[in-house]
């Protein structure tokens, strides 16, 4: 990159980050003021104007305030006190916000569950945050009642909409006033005090509660406000999960705090998304890689450029995609960014780099300290040298991202907040990095940074396995099977072959009629021999979790036998250099050594 090309990122770059700055200052400035409180001066700003809209139901400023307070005078009657927690367990609607909004104004913490769980996970994340009420919406009762038998925990239960014989908290809420609180009846609260349980995905294993104060709400409403230069004309589009910070905070938050308003969908549509943008004259949308994906491989839509957008902000949009998103649907700046609900690394890609997460330009690293670190695949954790301390990745080495823990008030950014169990809390922490005690939190993801300081994602840790002696990352070797035609999508992952270290790859693909001749000669040519997929799995469609990322668990499991996969299996035969139909027979040959993998 030249001198100009760098100094014209470097002053794009600085616009978005003095803006964000203009935005959040204030919130450690005023530590008595919440988010709750910003709604009250809001729908006294803005009154009848919409806020959040929707299929079901439509809000504007004061009837969000109003609909909130009733929640917060409910939560008074169950005398739910500072630090009590309530579950939530509703779709998306205008609805849900208002719930968290009054359970929060009253020092009440409200965990998000995640509607999509069933059996043990859902009981697990209930249990796990200790709650003393659930509300439940009423479509959701069989998925709740289903697993009441597995909780440990015994809060009561409301229900909203229409349940026989069940106490309703819609009915309960409606026979309460809508006026604010008086001062009397709102304990003080902190941007310190904890507000929400947003659970991780759980694409490794079982959900964690993570611990979202006060302080991180409105970092996430006005961080993002200022990072998308929000305006009062601004509509965006949420189809994402409200109970992720993403689709729940930082996609309706900003729109807020600047007066715009959101249009919410109860759930990504590939069919209808581009008629909802355009009939509901959004500005804005907020993505997932994978929803990204589903629009490219989605055939043409009449209305998928007649779009008034003007931003696609959002994370997780992969390479081999991004150029061609952008351009078929005529999106004029995609807005990269990285961060995680409980983390302190957070990156921007200000200036629609392709394929980048985001940027640190040498001015921030002081504010933002963020590092790669040399990272063992076989032990799970970074390399040390013999000094004991973390090894530094070079320039497009790819390593673990970790960012320091400052336990400074006037730097509450830079702080983790942990998760409900100290135990799980305990696992992302890492210590006596680049000096003794210092301690830094673990993102759980490789990635890698170029010369010219832009930050790419490799791999999530765990997802990342051996093979030959060689390191192999399941997202590199899935963007070299979908640039081949016909591709639909793919997960890679590895599998254990009975006789051979590390793991061998394995390649779950979504294809129309499939040449996998072609397909092996592509996989030579874009692959080295120990990253190309020894195994293949012909799915109609991939599991996926409520925001688009893959489940690599249950595939892991179930490996490459036949007997227990109904999907067409095959193995690349390196006597023909081809891939073959992975039958029982052949099976048992690779299971005794006869068969060379």
């Amino acid at each position: 990159m030249g001198f100009f090309s760098q100094l014209k990122g470097d002053l794009v770059f600085l616009r978005g980050v003095l803006r964000a700055l203009r935005m959040t200052t204030h919130i450690a400035r005023n530590p008595n003021r919440i988010f709750p409180n910003v709604i009250e001066e809001l729908a006294a700003r803005h009154g009848d104007a919409p806020a959040l809209l929707s299929p079901r139901e439509t809000f504007s400023y004061r009837q969000l305030f109003d609909r909130s307070n009733r929640y917060s005078r409910w939560a008074r009657g169950e005398t739910i006190g500072k630090g009590d927690t309530i579950c939530l367990l509703m779709p998306n609607r205008p609805e849900f916000m208002a719930v968290w909004l009054g359970i929060t104004r009253v020092g009440g913490v409200t965990a998000l569950l995640n509607t999509n769980l069933i059996g043990h996970s859902l009981a697990h994340c209930i249990d796990i945050v200790s709650p003393k009420h659930i509300v439940v919406a009423a479509e959701m009762m069989g998925q709740f009642e289903s697993i009441r038998p597995l909780l440990k925990s015994a809060p009561k239960l409301w229900v909203h909409g229409d349940a026989a014989g069940r106490e309703r908290i819609d009915h309960a809420v409606e026979r309460l006033s809508g006026e604010p609180l008086a001062a009397s009846e709102r304990p003080a609260l902190t941007i310190e005090d904890p507000a929400l349980y947003i659970y991780t995905s759980g694409t490794t294993g079982l959900p964690k509660a993570a611990n979202v104060n006060h302080y991180r709400v409105m970092l996430a409403c006005f961080g993002f406000a200022g990072v998308m230069g929000t305006k009062t004309s601004d509509r965006n589009y949420v189809c994402l999960p409200m109970y992720h910070t993403a689709g729940g905070l930082c996609a309706i938050g900003s729109l807020l705090v600047a007066g715009g308003s959101v249009y919410i969908r109860e759930r990504f549509s590939v069919r209808e998304f581009w008629d909802d943008i355009v009939n509901n004259d959004c500005t804005m949308m907020q993505y997932i890689g994978e929803l990204c994906r589903y629009l490219v491989n989605a055939p043409p839509n009449p209305n998928e450029t007649k779009h008034k957008l003007r931003l696609a902000c959002g994370n997780g949009l992969r390479p081999d995609i991004w150029d061609e998103f952008k351009a078929r649907f005529r999106i004029p700046l995609i807005l990269e960014f990285y961060a995680a609900t409980e983390g302190n690394v957070l990156m921007f890609n200000f200036e629609g780099k392709t394929g980048a997460v985001g940027r640190l330009p040498w001015f921030l690293e002081h504010r933002f300290p963020t590092a790669l670190v040399k990272f063992d695949v076989e032990t799970g954790e970074p390399l040390r040298n013999a000094e004991g301390f973390c090894i530094p990745c070079a320039p497009n080495e790819a390593g673990e991202a970790i960012g320091k823990i400052v336990n400074d008030a006037n730097k509450p950014g830079n702080r983790f907040e942990g998760y409900a169990r100290a135990e799980d809390t305990e696992k992302k922490i890492l210590r006596h990095v680049f000096a003794p005690n210092d301690i830094w939190f673990r993102t759980g993801d490789l990635m890698r940074k170029d010369e010219n300081g832009y930050f790419y994602f490799v791999d999530r840790i765990g997802d990342t396995f051996r093979w030959k002696g060689e390191n192999v990352s399941t997202s590199e070797v899935a963007e070299a099977i979908n640039r081949f035609p016909g591709i639909q999508d793919t997960n890679v992952y590895g599998v254990t072959v009975p006789g051979r270290e590390g793991r061998a790859g394995m390649a779950a693909i979504v294809c129309d009629d499939c040449d996998l001749a072609a397909l092996a000669r592509h996989l030579q040519d874009s692959l080295p021999d120990y990253a190309r997929p020894v195994f293949l799995r012909i799915r109609k469609d991939l599991d996926m979790t409520a925001t688009f990322k893959q489940r690599k668990i249950d595939l892991v499991k179930q490996g490459y036998d036949p007997d227990i996969i109904g999907d067409p299996l095959y193995f690349f035969d390196p006597a023909v250099k081809a891939f073959v139909l992975l039958d029982r027979a052949l099976y048992r040959d690779i299971q005794s050594g006869r068969a060379r993998v």
